[in-house]
């Protein structure tokens, strides 16, 4: 029950009650029916008022009295009214329920899942993009350090506030002369300090907060546009990934059943004689062999789309989907045609939002030098003070308005560290912008090669090398239901198209990730 849910019913419970100008109801004047909360147990007992002792009248005598002993017969008591004390309980515990309602509304209660993503039943490539730039939880940490470097901007741009002082008191072991004017015991002071406001802006510290504020906003900015381009680049690998792992299940089932057939076809062969026990156990291993393929196959496709739905945010582990891309080879796209590491670099170094980070960052290091060397002018604070003792020409201390100013003095320290600090850490953007910049020509050079490898074994497999194997495969067997081939002749074909299918489907997941690769180097969606 809630406390809302309590309060109605305690409310409820006042019979023969009115209604007071908030809404609470109070028992009338009659009072007849006690609320359930007071019961027997626990009500008050009747309680009387001690009246107050008139001049001259005795003290009351020591000991116990009202409701738990024998009442004194010279003191004189007041009744107070059932009734007013019952009504008196009743707006006490309205009033704590006001109080206390709002203090646990502050804590809803948590509903799990509420931002869970929508996943859809048929989960195609362009669904788990969409998800992960929504829902990612990496995405939605670097949104989160974004909006910590804005707020730090905005506490940089603020200025301080003023402060107020005053203070009042007495003078002791001094009076006024007879006829003086003016004269007062009284002391009264105030003053008020701009806290270095104005002096902060012709000095300038607070425009180079803002700046260094601004340049790690940018930076903040950039560095989830960086991350961005990292993790949309694992969730298409992870994407082709569960794909061909789909795919690959399909193939082991697949030889699964033509195992199955090899070893029913062998079994009835040897129930004629035809054939040895010895070929009813190599038939029966590969059945079995097959089994466990498949088996490993799916564990594989669970695994990958786990690791895709972490990726993209979802929260319930119940969620499944079904791939319904099938990712297969598109055409050479026109920026990779004839692409090199000379044509791909400039696009990279143009894009990259990590190379743009750093940069920044620099920027950033030497505003923060400026900061630094700026922070040794001292920061200057203007007040202006009121004091008075009396008002007139016989006052102690007539009204007086002074102005001031207040600043420490840089005579034993000059930031010295501070400004060697900031230094050093400019040095070190320096060379993070460099080593950046280096690490975009390999990430470029490696993605390049490991497409265009890529490319050349896929259209090899898909021209001529799976064509063959399946090929060879399907004359094996028929030259075996005619007793042309053997059994081993048989399962070597069924191996060897096993084989040459799961290689064709790591290369045409090399393939895809390595294309995303490029995409990933170069900062750029090539539309693939």
């Amino acid at each position: 029950m809630t406390i809302d849910d309590s309060r109605i019913a305690f409310e409820e419970q006042l019979q023969g009650s009115t209604t007071t100008p908030f809404g609470i109801k109070t028992p009338s004047p009659g009072c007849t029916t006690v609320p359930s909360l007071f019961t027997a147990a626990n009500r008050p007992r009747r309680g009387y008022a001690r009246a107050r002792r008139q001049p001259g009248e005795p003290p009351a005598p020591q000991g116990r009295s009202g409701c738990h002993g024998e009442r004194s017969s010279t003191v004189p008591r007041i009744k107070v009214s059932k009734c007013a004390r019952r009504r008196s309980y009743a707006w006490f515990a309205a009033l704590f329920g006001l109080l206390a309602a709002p203090s646990f509304a502050a804590f809803p209660a948590a509903h799990p899942n509420s931002d869970a993503p929508i996943v859809p039943q048929q989960m195609t490539l362009a669904n788990a993009l969409d998800l992960f730039r929504s829902h990612g939880f990496d995405l939605l940490i670097a949104d989160a350090e974004t909006a910590r470097s804005r707020g730090e901007l905005v506490s940089a741009a603020a200025f301080p506030n003023p402060q107020l002082q005053g203070s009042a008191g007495t003078a002791f072991n001094y009076s006024c002369a007879s006829g003086a004017r003016g004269c007062s015991t009284t002391m009264i002071n105030g003053a008020m300090s701009d806290q270095g406001l104005i002096a902060d802006i012709f000095i300038g510290k607070r425009r180079l907060r803002v700046a260094v504020a601004q340049k790690a906003l940018a930076i903040a900015q950039l560095n989830r546009s960086d991350a961005e381009r990292n993790l949309t680049f694992l969730v298409k690998q992870q994407y082709a990934q569960a794909v061909m792992n789909k795919e690959a299940l399909r193939a082991a089932s697949e030889a699964a059943q033509m195992s199955a057939e090899t070893a029913r076809l062998v079994g009835v062969r040897f129930q004629a004689g035809a054939v040895s026990e010895a070929d009813v156990a190599r038939a029966d291993t590969e059945r079995l062999e097959a089994q466990q393929a498949v088996d490993t196959a799916g564990g594989a496709l669970a695994t990958s789309k786990a690791s895709l739905a972490f990726l993209i945010g979802v929260r319930s582990s119940s969620a499944d989907f079904e791939l319904v891309d099938d990712l297969r080879p598109v055409p050479q796209l026109p920026l990779l045609t004839n692409a090199s590491i000379d044509s791909l670099l400039p696009i990279a170094l143009e894009r990259r939002p990590d190379l743009q980070a750093a940069q920044t960052e620099i920027d950033r290091a030497a505003a923060a030098v400026d900061l630094a060397r700026r922070q040794r002018v001292p920061d200057i604070a203007l007040f202006a003070t009121y004091q008075s003792q009396g008002s007139g020409q016989d006052s102690v201390q007539p009204p007086t308005l002074s102005f001031g100013l207040s600043l420490p003095l840089p005579l034993l320290y000059r930031q010295q560290g501070e400004i060697a600090v900031a230094e050093a850490q400019r040095q070190v953007d320096l060379e993070q912008h460099r080593k950046t910049e280096a690490q975009i020509r390999a990430d470029v050079a490696t993605a390049l090669a490991a497409y265009q490898s890529a490319r050349r074994r896929l259209e090899r497999m898909d021209s001529t090398l799976l064509g063959r194997a399946r090929r060879a495969r399907d004359l094996v067997e028929v030259q075996y239901q005619k007793g042309a081939a053997s059994l081993l002749e048989l399962l070597d074909a069924q191996r060897t198209f096993v084989a040459t299918t799961n290689e064709y489907h790591q290369t045409l997941t090399d393939y895809w990730t390595s294309l995303f690769l490029v995409e990933a180097a170069v900062g750029k969606d090539l539309g693939a």
